[in-house]
């Protein structure tokens, strides 16, 4: 049974801990990664892919995202493939500043739907901050505070840019880039209480516990 508005905002505003990751993570089956990466605290899995796919393939791809989050409480968003929201059986998508504008998102994935953003410095986060209706995001992405190579050529905004969106944000935003277990403490010693991470826990020896650290390390988040 698909999940109401106010069921997937509610989730949203609880998650802490954001992990995004590809349909086949060193060419294995994502699920035993995705199921020890929400059991340590992960409240929202995304899958992105880099490489192009066409509709049957990311659709197919969704399937262990679609059931680990349905599983176990969890919130599944599409990166980039508003119009495929429903066919994969997403809660919603997240797009950049160069993908869909936030309405037209919306429009395609569905009313019940939650639309994400990225947001790379101060003006793009208090224009998405600023938007009405439609058009304003249910959550933003804050970075990359360190540079990444899962956005290469995306320069690093630093620690700044979490410090001014602690003190401006009005919805549910998420620190973003080069996070991990030996530094998350600084990105909540700078107002962080929610984090998106890759690498951290898709590449850690023990996933489940990477997730676990990570989410301790961040103070409870606020409900905006």
């Amino acid at each position: 049974m698909a999940r109401s508005r106010d069921e997937r905002l509610r989730r949203l505003a609880e998650a802490r801990l954001y992990f995004v990751c590809e349909g086949l993570p060193n060419g294995r089956d994502p699920t035993p990664l995705l199921e020890a990466a929400v059991r340590g605290g992960a409240g929202i899995v995304q899958l992105r892919e880099k490489a192009p796919r066409c509709a049957e393939e990311l659709i197919s791809l969704s399937e262990p995202f679609r059931r680990v989050a349905a599983d176990r409480g969890a919130l599944f968003v599409l990166n980039d493939r508003p119009d495929l929201v429903e066919a994969c059986g997403a809660d919603g998508v997240h797009v950049g500043q160069d993908d869909a504008p936030v309405a037209e998102a919306r429009a395609a994935a569905g009313p019940d739907s939650t639309v994400g953003l990225s947001t790379h410095s101060e003006e793009q986060l208090l224009a998405a901050l600023g938007a009405e209706g439609s058009d304003r995001p249910d959550q933003v992405s804050v970075g990359p505070v360190w540079a990444t190579p899962t956005k290469e050529g995306r320069p690093a905004t630093g620690l700044g840019l979490v410090e001014f969106a602690a003190h401006e944000a009005t919805v549910p935003w998420f620190a973003i880039g080069g996070i991990d277990t030996a530094n998350v403490a600084e990105v909540a010693g700078a107002g962080a209480d929610r984090v998106v991470v890759v690498r951290a826990i898709r590449d850690a020896p023990d996933p489940e516990a990477a997730a676990r650290a990570l989410r301790a390390a961040l103070p409870a988040a606020a409900h905006v």
